[in-house]
């Protein structure tokens, strides 16, 4: 049926398009064919004594449908009857015209209904039902096409999030396609076939960990294609197909795995869409100009039933094994990786004219802060005007607090010109807080230690060391030393963290790429960046590097330097430079 943008985060949800809060963009033709096609490429595997069952879940205009009875249709004597669900009274009267025009010989049996509550009200929690005990006639399908509605935990509300987390086992960020997925493997049979269109998130991310475990145990996955920023969508997301199988007593050893992502380097084949572009493998030109880089090996689930899912392949594992074997530990092994703060008012506590007040109303509780503005590798930039934090919180005997505001006039006479928009945050209320604090302030006695700290959506990585005591904004992550005694892994971070070498890393261990080849870096990835060992020769010349690269910038010299510590960053995992 639908996904929605799956651009940067952000928590301005209060008014949003019909189209964001139900998850309304149809499948494109071209897509709905190829899933159709894999389908019925594997139909050998389902009986065909009866008619056969086939369902969408999140019928639409039933685009997924006539593809598949298209591609049905081939087979002689092959009788079906569809089912699916539609919440959409318009979108669901379309599809049935659609199909009744098609193919007026098929059975149809739609409901205006959500697929959801059919699988609550029919098998009861996800959770009661843990590997297909609840098999009926009525609840079981030979063949499952979907292309389930994405929409976000923030555009859901929290109500609906939490009540699907209730239902369906899940945790975090909840997005509504996981409910789906994992209604899917409660309705296939277990020689059924399914085909199903999601955003690639889940592959990546924290919340989709229970997706991934439910993936792995309830079905034979059979083939995952992650097609990337190919923009087969109007909508901003990025895509994947997955062709699973239900468990039927066997088990597939590797599961295959493809993915096709923009690039720019020069192509060796030509193809007429991304699609057709699947077929070939390295750089493929489409018609419409853009070049894809295609690679094909097996899904790597990184050991674990709910791990990250990657495309491994020979050179890949070869490449990451040697990493390994070089790598003295880890980011996550320096100290946690924090998200900045997060006031829920920045207009009230954030602001660059503070000095511009008269003295009776400025704050005396202003810090600097650090945020995506003045991001530059290894140093940050300077400002005349830099941004500053009205920060109300502090430490007690190892306990963070609120400040008694009677001891600062001035941000007292603020704050309460403020009042009414702080005490609108009724979170912060019902949470036993104080009505003028941050909603996330993080720890007040951390700001003033030497940080490594580093922005979130970039297309190259950008880390830098803040020695300013600064605030950091929650647009950024930041990292203190937890033992002080070995701030010189704060310098080797930052080295590693801007290196070419990093983003080959990524990209061969996570590949968690948004439009325009842009990168997350989120605590779950940058933990798990390699370090190289400090304390060898060239452990230490690559922090005294990094370390003269922070004092000379900016300057040609700090340029030339960059480029000589990126290829010592190589060399210390065992690895010649590539030109990334």
């Amino acid at each position: 049926m639908s996904v929605i943008d799956d651009g940067q985060e952000t928590p301005r949800y209060f008014t949003v398009s019909e189209e964001k809060s139900s998850g309304v963009t149809y499948t494109p033709t071209i897509l709905a064919d190829f899933v159709a096609s894999k389908i019925v490429e594997n139909l050998a595997k389902v009986p065909v004594d009866q008619p056969l069952r086939i369902l969408d879940p999140a019928v639409g205009d039933g685009e997924l449908l006539v593809s598949l009875l298209q591609q049905l249709s081939s087979r002689p004597g092959l009788k079906a009857k569809v089912f699916g669900f539609e919440t959409d009274a318009k979108a669901l009267s379309t599809a049935t015209k659609r199909l009744l025009s098609y193919y007026p010989n098929v059975e149809i049996d739609f409901q205006l209904k959500s697929f959801l509550e059919f699988v609550v009200d029919s098998l009861g929690s996800f959770s009661n039902y843990p590997l297909f005990s609840s098999y009926t006639p009525e609840a079981s399908y030979d063949i499952i096409i979907a292309n389930p509605p994405y929409v976000r935990t923030q555009i859901l509300g929290a109500t609906q999030a939490q009540l699907l987390a209730t239902q369906f086992g899940l945790s975090g960020r909840v997005d509504l396609y996981y409910a789906f997925i994992l209604g899917i493997t409660q309705v296939l049979k277990p020689k059924g076939i399914a085909g199903i269109i999601v955003s690639n998130r889940f592959m990546t991310t924290k919340s989709g960990a229970s997706v991934r475990k439910a993936l792995v145990e309830r079905f034979n996955i059979q083939h995952v294609w992650d097609l990337g920023d190919t923009k087969l969508f109007n909508a901003a997301v990025l895509p994947s197909v997955l062709l699973l199988e239900g468990k039927n007593g066997h088990k597939l050893e590797a599961p295959a795995f493809t993915s096709i992502y923009q690039t720019s380097e020069p192509a060796k084949f030509v193809a007429t869409d991304p699609i057709t572009a699947l077929d070939e493998k390295g750089i493929v030109a489409s018609a419409d100009g853009r070049h894809f880089n295609v690679q094909h090996g097996r899904l790597d689930t990184s050991g674990t039933s709910d791990g990250i899912w990657r495309i491994a392949t020979g050179a890949v594992d070869t490449w990451l094994a040697k990493v390994a074997a070089h790598r003295w530990g880890t980011f996550q092994d320096i100290g946690k990786i924090r998200v900045g703060v997060k006031t829920c008012a920045d207009k009230v506590f954030i602001r660059d004219d503070w000095q511009e007040m008269p003295e009776t109303i400025r704050p005396e509780l202003l810090k600097l802060l650090t945020s995506h503005h003045i991001a530059r590798r290894f140093k940050p930039f300077t400002s005349d005007r830099p941004r500053q934090i009205l920060y109300p919180h502090k430490v007690v005997q190892g306990h963070r607090c609120a400040v008694d505001l009677a001891q600062y006039p001035a941000s007292q006479v603020y704050l309460e010109m403020h009042r009414s928009v702080l005490e609108s945050r009724k979170y912060v209320i019902e949470a036993g807080r104080n009505w003028f604090e941050i909603w996330v302030p993080q720890d007040p006695d951390a700001w003033e230690l030497p940080k490594l700290v580093l922005r979130d959506i970039v297309q190259e990585p950008t880390f830098w060391i803040d020695l300013d005591g600064s605030v950091v904004n929650g647009d950024c992550y930041w990292l203190i030393c937890q033992n002080p005694a070995q701030i010189d892994l704060l310098w080797l971070a930052v080295a590693v963290g801007n290196s070419t070498f990093i983003e080959r890393f990524y990209d061969h261990r996570f590949n968690n790429k948004l439009y325009a080849g842009r990168r997350r870096f989120i605590t779950q990835y940058v933990e798990e960046f390699p370090l190289p060992d400090p304390f060898n020769l060239l452990g230490k010349a690559i922090i005294n590097k990094a370390k003269q690269i922070y004092e000379c910038i900016p300057s040609p010299k700090a340029n030339q330097l960059q480029k000589e510590l990126d290829i010592m960053v190589w060399e210390a995992f065992g690895l010649d430079f590539e030109e990334v």
